[in-house]
């Protein structure tokens, strides 16, 4: 049983995702296996989900994901015992930034130009074809969040949306949207968190054995 498959099992009300549960999961593995980064950002709730998301990918999540031989053949044959440690403790990870996690830049950014675009400018440096960003907004109207995506979208980056049951303006700007079927916020947050882990869960299976 897949991940999504226990997800839905454990909430029902999710079924109706399961299509843009599938195109994210695709997307992400494309994403990492051409060596893309995922930018992920949001605000207030959903702030503190697309530093989750970051966590749980940037290293590991259920498995352990070792480095190869080889990778720890050269931090110890560079490092001596230091590398040693190294070798033994750092993990694999899935290039996940989350532009949120950059407070000096996003205020001075805010303070000196204009805050919604701070998402924008920090898209614009870090995105590139291969990549892709996730916006999540419980309205699916942050401003901030759509500016980042029209930045994405013009570099030729893909664009995921975590939102609720309208989906709001983000449905002009995001290739794939997972509009859980909420319109309150809070209980908009209590489907998003099981829908990333799950689809942290099934990208971190895909790559790792371990």
């Amino acid at each position: 049983m897949s991940n999504f498959d226990i997800l839905i099992t454990r909430y029902p009300v999710l079924r109706q995702c399961r299509e843009s549960f599938d195109k994210t999961k695709n997307v992400l593995i494309d994403t990492f296996k051409n060596n893309g980064t995922l930018l992920v950002c949001g605000n207030g709730g959903s702030c503190g989900d697309a530093e989750h998301i970051s966590g749980e990918l940037m290293k590991g999540f259920k498995k352990k994901r070792p480095l190869a031989a080889r990778q720890k053949h050269e931090l110890t044959a560079i490092g001596g015992d230091l590398g040693s440690s190294l070798a033994e403790y750092l993990q694999q990870p899935l290039k996940t930034i989350s532009l949120m996690g950059m407070p000096a830049l996003t205020t001075a950014f805010a303070n000196d130009v204009h805050y919604e675009f701070a998402c924008a400018q920090m898209t614009l440096a870090y995105a590139c074809k291969d990549s892709t960003l996730m916006g999540i907004s419980t309205s699916g109207n942050a401003k901030n969040v759509l500016a980042a995506a029209v930045v994405a979208k013009s570099i030729g980056a893909r664009t995921i949306g975590l939102t609720g049951k309208d989906g709001g303006e983000m449905n002009a700007l995001f290739d794939i949207m997972i509009r859980v079927p909420e319109t309150e916020t809070y209980k908009i947050q209590e489907l998003h968190l099981p829908v990333y882990h799950a689809i942290c869960l099934e990208v971190e299976d895909y790559f790792f054995d371990e």
